[in-house]
């Protein structure tokens, strides 16, 4: 069981019912990680690998220092953004952007 620290999940892939209390079966549409000091290197490519082979179709690994976020994607590809960039919801939410500076506090 994985739970990333924030997550999206499609209305579509909610249930009639509604949400299940816990944890959802799946990946969300978008997880979000945030690096703590303690976590290593290959506990967070775990968690992203997990995300992606379960369904997600976009993961966000946050890095608070040194204040980078690298996007990953289902085909395998991706990409460092540093705080001059723009972080997109791309095509899970097409309507999000936000300049990387503005997730980190000065």
């Amino acid at each position: 069981v994985r739970g990333p620290d924030i997550s999206f999940l499609s209305s579509d892939k909610i249930p009639a019912e509604g949400l299940p209390e816990g944890y959802i079966q799946g990946a969300p549409d978008l997880a979000v990680e945030i690096v703590s000091p303690g976590d290593t290197a290959s506990v967070i490519q775990a968690k992203v690998q997990d995300y992606l082979d379960h369904g997600a179709q976009l993961v966000w690994v946050i890095y608070p220092q040194p204040k980078t976020i690298i996007v990953y994607h289902p085909d395998g590809t991706a990409r460092t953004l540093l705080q001059h960039d723009t972080l997109s919801g791309e095509t899970v939410l097409p309507n999000f952007s936000c300049s990387v500076t503005d997730i980190f506090p000065h």
